[in-house]
């Protein structure tokens, strides 16, 4: 518990086989039964796949610089995705201008009430500039997205800050 928010644990360890038969020791996705494993890429494969910008804060723990983010100023209807694995994260409806320099949000997609467990997003508590903030991170392929702040506007009181370059936008259709 920090500042009143419960923090997610880490995601669960599968152990069994993957597709091709190996190990799987990723984070197990979904629930039951149904979950499914995905096993972690390589740091090599992750520069490969992203910019170095999205490398540096999804891997790194990286912050962009402030009011540099695509999506600091988006007002489009959509949803906003983990860049590094789609997993949508946040819906423009809870986006709000904070004037942090960040986007932000006031809860993650799937929250019901303050049920975090069908959102794609798990927080972590972050202690490395010396004092405790809770980070957030992708739950699918722990991407390193922002952290949490209880400064935001009601019902939730959150701001969830976000990197720009964490996320991939997708427009919604008409």
């Amino acid at each position: 518990l920090l500042g009143g928010l419960t923090l997610g644990a880490a995601p669960r360890r599968a152990v069994g086989r993957a597709g091709g038969g190996e190990p799987c020791t990723g984070p197990v996705l979904g629930a039951g039964s149904l979950a499914t494993c995905e096993l972690p890429l390589a740091k090599s494969e992750w520069q490969k796949k992203l910019t170095p910008e999205q490398f540096y804060v999804t891997r790194e723990k990286g912050t962009e610089p402030p009011f540099s983010g695509i999506y600091l100023n988006n007002k489009e209807a959509g949803m906003y995705h983990c860049v590094c694995c789609d997993t949508p994260l946040f819906s423009s409806e809870k986006k709000y201008c904070s004037g942090t320099g960040w986007p932000s949000f006031s809860e993650a997609h799937g929250t019901s009430g303050s049920d975090e467990s069908h959102t794609g997003i798990l927080r972590r508590l972050d202690t490395s500039l010396g004092s405790a903030r809770t980070e957030v991170v992708c739950k699918q392929c722990e991407a390193h997205l922002g952290h949490v702040f209880p400064d935001g506007p009601g019902p939730s009181g959150q701001r969830f800050c976000i990197n720009s370059v964490a996320l991939k936008f997708k427009p919604r259709k008409h």
